[in-house]
């Protein structure tokens, strides 16, 4: 059997990892530098690599396989799928499309005249937010700086991270950046050019490629009072912190977010959430969700569109995942595992730990130097996977099945890995 059929009937290939990698290399863009590993199969919360060497996924594809790998569900639905219809255009609809769009608003929280866009990915439902903000008319948009929200051109005038954004400007005009956290800030920059002037305010409940920074409590309830007395639309880019993964189905259903307040007065609840990474489980969708009819005007036919957004394998893909999350409890779960997780890794007392952050299972273990690339790199070849979020944390983002002992198999290792590191960096030093 050649290395292309194994690979297509599920089959570990016989080449090896440096063979791989001498292959990616000649034929792909450097946009991401050289691979790590080349992996081949996995099974729950375990991965196997090209050499047979397994690790504990601890970053999910990124917050994004929620149900692990290899999930009989979700391995079924697509299957089934697949087997009768696998695209079709949006000038027709499909039974899949239009069940997941029910579920979604119903898990959401979203009333009457809440309506999704169905995209590919985070960037696609960012940029659909971003062109619900422009219809308003108004010319502003402030999102928060540390904020990521995709690489596409719209999505990438509201990321912050200069590094992004410096070798493609000039981006869509308009957009500005205030401390995250920081409702003052917010004020300034709402009444600055007087009060009709801003079409949105984006921000993350949690920062994730920022660096797994929570929004403090209080705070969107503070952007979201803003927003309404502005008479400004308030987007909460969930892509990475919804689906169950905080602990909640959404970051911001969280009573110290805006759950306590949406509980007293509805109309609390955000103008439009953007979703994606975990809502398939792996298999590549997004969305856009309006909460009102008023928004959910702002977009006409033929004003947004995309070929592949909503097609039925991910539809079917998204059904199963939520079908799975809400059947075996994952929301909660992931809640459970993350407070042990983080409870575990600070009662390590280990020096070289500062401090652990985020909710559920998001998490970024606070190092107290500027060490995190080599922890990764230490890490992995102790067969775990993470990653460097910040120079100075890694990012712990699992599937939401990852068990209690998964997370203490990391946690017994953790101060190992973290004398290697030390070891590394002063073997590199002399």
């Amino acid at each position: 059997m050649s290395d292309v059929s194994a690979v297509a009937q599920g089959a570990t290939p016989t080449l090896t990892t440096p063979e791989w990698l001498a292959r990616h290399a000649r034929v792909h863009l450097a946009t991401y530098g050289p691979p790590s590993r080349v992996l081949v199969r996995g099974q729950g919360a375990w991965v196997w690599d090209a050499d047979g060497t397994r690790y504990l996924d601890l970053l999910a594809g990124i917050a994004t396989t929620l149900l692990g790998h290899a999930h009989p569900a979700l391995v079924a639905a697509v299957s089934s799928q697949l087997a009768t219809l696998g695209h079709v255009s949006n000038l027709v609809a499909t039974p899949g499309q239009i069940l997941l769009a029910e579920r979604l608003l119903d898990v959401c929280g979203v009333g009457e005249g809440g309506r999704v866009f169905f995209c590919n990915s985070g960037a696609e439902a960012n940029e659909t937010a971003f062109k619900i903000a422009r219809r308003t008319g108004r010319p502003r948009i402030i999102a928060a700086e540390g904020g990521f929200h995709g690489r596409t051109m719209g999505a990438l005038a509201l990321t912050h991270k200069q590094s992004y954004r410096t070798p493609f400007e000039p981006l869509p005009a308009g957009v500005e950046h205030v401390p995250f956290g920081d409702v003052a800030a917010l004020d300034d920059a709402l009444r600055r050019n007087g009060p009709d002037d801003v079409a949105a305010v984006v921000l993350e409940p949690v920062q994730g490629e920022g660096g797994v920074n929570v929004a403090p409590p209080g705070y969107l309830a503070a952007a979201r009072r803003l927003t309404r007395d502005h008479g400004c639309l308030l987007v909460l880019d969930e892509v990475q912190s919804g689906m169950g993964r905080t602990g909640s189905w959404l970051a911001h259903q969280a009573p110290h977010h805006l759950g306590a307040a949406m509980a007293v007065d509805p109309m609390m609840a955000p103008d439009v959430v953007t979703l994606a990474k975990g809502l398939g489980g792996g298999v590549p969708i997004g969305a856009a969700l309006t909460y009102s009819a008023e928004v959910s005007a702002l977009l006409q036919p033929g004003q947004h569109g995309t070929t592949f957004g909503g097609n039925p394998l991910a539809a079917a893909a998204a059904l199963a995942t939520l079908d799975v999350i809400a059947a075996d409890g994952l929301v909660a779960h992931a809640g459970d595992v993350g407070r042990h997780l983080r409870q575990a890794i600070l009662g390590i007392g280990h020096s070289g730990i500062r401090g652990v952050r985020g909710e559920g299972l998001l998490l970024a273990v606070v190092l107290a130097e500027p060490v995190a690339a080599t922890v990764a790199r230490v890490a992995l070849e102790s067969g775990f996977i993470v990653n460097a979020v910040s120079p100075d944390a890694i990012r712990l983002a699992p599937p939401l099945v990852l068990t209690r002992d998964q997370a203490d198999h990391f946690v017994t290792a953790l101060p190992d890995i973290l004398r290697r590191t030390t070891d590394t960096l002063e073997r590199a030093r002399t």
